[in-house]
């Protein structure tokens, strides 16, 4: 398995994203998925990255995908800029992957076909916040805590572990992207807040799909399952 620094700027992205889009699973910046890579347009991709910048956007297929999958279906406007952390090349030539969301993005509009793999222009999306005052910053990651730690399984020793994991030491912007991955919610949630720039509006439009949900609904697994493409 080959590891990869991580640490990212935004200069090192030339606002060409190559694009691996996915049906069902909506990425977020903070945390990690892994991925099982094995169609040859996307191993095509991931060998490039890795040469290259080793970075890739996971993005997401517009409703409709199902009739021209192997093609070029359409994409929703937003994805996920990810740095390749780790990766191991199979003896089928498949690779597993895992990857760390640095960045939102905006597709802007999708480069003519010249490889095997889909590439968008796009550009990064950085968080920005509204006029409350860093008390309602604090009072905001306490909810969005509490409803998180509500919404999971009770585990010993889990909600104190999840107190000093997702503590005051984190943002609320990075708050809101972990809590939005782990927790089990529909796509379309996933997908506005994704699209939510603003970090006091996505912690508030958290908090209710919070409280919508389901009650037996779980929270995803750590370590991430893997994503098959």
């Amino acid at each position: 398995m080959s590891e990869e620094p991580l640490a990212f700027s935004p200069d090192q992205f030339s606002g060409h994203a190559r694009l691996f889009p996915l049906p069902n699973l909506v990425m977020f910046p903070h945390v990690m998925q892994a991925l099982h890579v094995f169609e040859p347009r996307y191993r095509a991709m991931f060998e490039e990255a890795i040469e290259d910048d080793r970075l890739v956007a996971l993005g997401s297929l517009a409703p409709g995908w199902e009739q021209n999958y192997d093609g070029r279906p359409p994409l929703r406007p937003h994805a996920c800029l990810c740095r390749i952390a780790t990766h191991q090349r199979t003896s089928d030539g498949t690779y597993n992957v895992l990857v760390l969301g640095v960045r939102r993005l905006q597709l802007l509009r999708e480069l003519p076909p010249k490889k095997l793999f889909r590439v968008v222009e796009s550009e990064i999306i950085d968080d920005v916040e509204s006029d409350d005052t860093g008390a309602g910053a604090a009072v905001l990651q306490r909810q969005l805590l509490e409803a998180f730690k509500g919404s999971m399984p009770r585990v010993p020793n889990a909600h104190e572990q999840l107190d000093q994991l997702l503590g005051s030491q984190i943002t609320l912007g990075m708050l809101t992207d972990i809590v939005a991955y782990t927790i089990d919610l529909d796509l379309e949630t996933k997908v506005r807040l994704l699209a939510e720039c603003d970090v006091f509006e996505r912690a508030r439009m958290l908090l209710v799909a919070i409280a919508s949900r389901p009650a037996a609904g779980p929270a995803r697994t750590f370590p991430p399952d893997f994503s098959m493409n």
